[in-house]
């Protein structure tokens, strides 16, 4: 089974999560920024990258790994047949870092080089509060980004003490 790389940034303001939507495909759930590694870059250093290509913000903070997983997938097309997701063992490292104030409360970006080609891809990003109805919600996160959630909220209610 093919073996992909992916760093994620699960970045929080007070309890707020960082988060964005697709709305050209908005059967796509919530979604964290981050994604495919390059050949010979680190962990961190594509999490960063793909930070900044996904959200267009300087990821000038610091990272902390929290939570990894192997995320596994037949690979995805959408209604339009193209490619969404890559088939194979997606290695998951996911990073939290913490920021005092939010730089905006939500704005549009363009993710202009997809890992798996194609068009330019238009995210929505937003904050959504990690203790909230809707971010505990079954199906509310696409391809497993709430599975590392309940240890963020512990990660997350601890430092609140």
């Amino acid at each position: 089974m093919k073996i992909i790389h992916k760093a994620y940034v699960y970045l929080t303001c007070g309890s707020h999560l960082l988060v964005f939507s697709e709305p050209d495909h908005p059967e796509i759930g919530l979604q964290v920024p981050g994604g495919t590694i390059d050949p010979g870059e680190s962990y961190l250093i594509g999490a960063r990258r793909e930070f900044f290509e996904e959200t267009g913000l300087n990821p000038a903070f610091a990272l902390t790994p929290f939570f990894q997983e192997d995320y596994i997938t037949k690979g995805e097309v959408d209604l339009e047949g193209e490619q969404r997701q890559m088939a194979g063992c997606h290695r998951r490292c996911m990073f939290h870092a913490v920021i005092a104030n939010r730089p905006k409360e939500a704005w549009e970006h363009f993710e202009m080089t997809p890992s798996i080609g194609g068009d330019p891809i238009r995210f929505h990003l937003f904050w959504i509060d990690l203790f909230s109805s809707e971010c505990q919600e079954p199906g509310t996160f696409y391809a497993g980004f709430d599975a590392p959630l309940a240890e963020l909220r512990k990660h997350f209610a601890g430092s609140l003490s």
